[in-house]
């Protein structure tokens, strides 16, 4: 188990307290590593062997390789996404009172575990637009400092809490911002000094809370990796990892960070959106190929969607399947289920397999107990604009959608090691019929 891969997860999952900054975290090592930034507003122009990388609300990103040979054209691609549960700050942000109180005025965003909010020291991130003359420009904000805290009401008021208790967003989950050293007035006033500007200079806010715990590798043996957003940060960072390690001179790899999944993906830039159609069309189209060429590539095209997979509870065994059930620090999930929620069918799965065991990964699988709904992710939502072979994979974690969940820690090298697989290998797929590796 390599403690120093997990430390470089844990490294990113700091660095990216919001989407926007997921984004501008993803983008940092991409240029690092020789990669072009295009515009989706410029013309492309596009080289066999050119990498590249394109943005779009500056919190979803897609960057591609384009095969040096190009003698199996097609789009061998991954998709992730930036975004994690949380509680937005509104736009007029403060709660007065009681007394000289003042507390933040948040909704949920996603379906988070509201409790793991409370008694925690947390700080804001995202994204504020400013006035600069007769400019509006965005600037990132995060205060690198514990500001809120959302107090839970003592157990003498609540004599019922340890027997179930159902928090109500409006009244429960309020931030506490200050006690009477701050008056209304304050948060954008923070805003602006943090920012350097000047308060009236702010035009509009999309501000989250964070949760400041400091992620731990844990264990007597370091077995584990507790952090925020490991859902799905971490899949961000191995898909990252392993399209980068990746040397495919054949086609065209492409990975994909999307925002907006954890509310639906109905956005311009969420996985439903034109953003993966757009950037491949002119992909095509900038390489001087035609309409029908991009449509013979998408045929024999695939896409991994890397979302993390729920392990076996150590208290709640039952909660899982019998058999298709997947335990930490055993390799990466491939999930999949009867009602399409998952992309993954015996295709998909088997070409994944394949990757994996000639690169020496194990793989685990996972199936919903079949009395019981689960989530959806990624892939179905984009193959709406683009329809592709597709495998649903995640990592095997506990507290899914906590502010502060746990996995194992080998799975991030297995999961690097079998994308870099993925991404090297020249996949030449006949329909869904059969698939030639080299």
């Amino acid at each position: 188990m390599n403690k120093q891969t997990s430390q470089e997860l844990l490294d990113f999952i700091q660095s990216s307290p919001s989407m926007f900054h997921t984004v501008k975290t993803v983008r940092t090592e991409l240029e690092q590593a020789g990669f072009t930034y295009l515009p989706e507003g410029s013309r492309w122009a596009l080289e066999k062997g050119g990498k590249y990388y394109t943005i779009r609300n500056h919190s979803s990103i897609i960057a591609f390789t384009v095969g040096a040979e190009l003698d199996n054209y097609h789009f061998q691609m991954s998709a992730a996404h930036s975004d994690s549960p949380t509680f937005k700050v509104k736009s007029v942000p403060e709660l007065t009172g009681p007394n000289e109180y003042l507390r933040l005025d948040v909704e949920g965003y996603g379906g988070m575990i509201d409790y793991t909010w409370l008694d925690r020291p947390l700080s804001i991130a995202g994204r504020v637009l400013v006035q600069n003359g007769t400019r509006m420009e965005t600037k990132l904000l995060y205060i690198d400092k514990d500001i809120l805290i959302i107090p839970s009401l003592c157990i003498h008021m609540n004599r019922g809490v340890n027997d179930g208790y159902a928090f109500n967003h409006k009244t429960d989950l309020c931030p506490l911002f200050s006690t009477g050293a701050l008056k209304k007035g304050d948060f954008d006033k923070m805003v602006a000094e943090e920012l350097g500007v000047q308060p009236d200079q702010i035009l509009a806010k999309d501000l989250f809370l964070v949760n400041r715990q400091a992620p731990s590798i844990w264990g007597y043996k370091d077995e584990f990796v507790s952090s925020p957003k490991l859902d799905d940060l971490q899949c961000a960072f191995v898909s990252l990892k392993g399209f980068l390690n990746a040397k495919n001179t054949h086609g065209v790899n492409v990975y994909c960070c999307f925002d907006n999944e954890e509310v639906g993906s109905n956005t311009k830039q969420g996985a439903m959106s034109t953003f993966l159609h757009d950037v491949l069309t002119r992909i095509n189209g900038a390489l001087g190929k035609d309409e029908d060429a991009y449509y013979q590539a998408v045929s024999k095209s695939f896409l991994v969607s890397c979302d993390n997979a729920h392990a076996v509870h150590p208290n709640h065994g039952d909660k899982t399947d019998a058999v298709n059930y997947a335990m930490m620090n055993k390799g990466p999930v491939i999930k999949e289920a009867a009602n399409q929620k998952y992309t993954t069918d015996a295709f998909s799965r088997g070409l994944f397999t394949y990757i994996c065991k000639k690169a020496g990964v194990p793989v685990q699988t996972f199936a919903n107990r079949s009395d019981m709904a689960g989530g959806s992710t990624l892939g179905n939502l984009s193959n709406t604009q683009v329809s592709v072979h597709a495998v649903d994979i995640g990592l095997p974690q506990l507290a899914m959608h906590s502010s502060y969940e746990t996995a194992g820690i080998a799975d991030t090298d297995y999961a690097i090691d079998a994308l870099t697989a993925y991404f090297n290998a020249d996949l030449h797929i006949d329909e869904a019929a059969a698939v030639d590796f080299e």
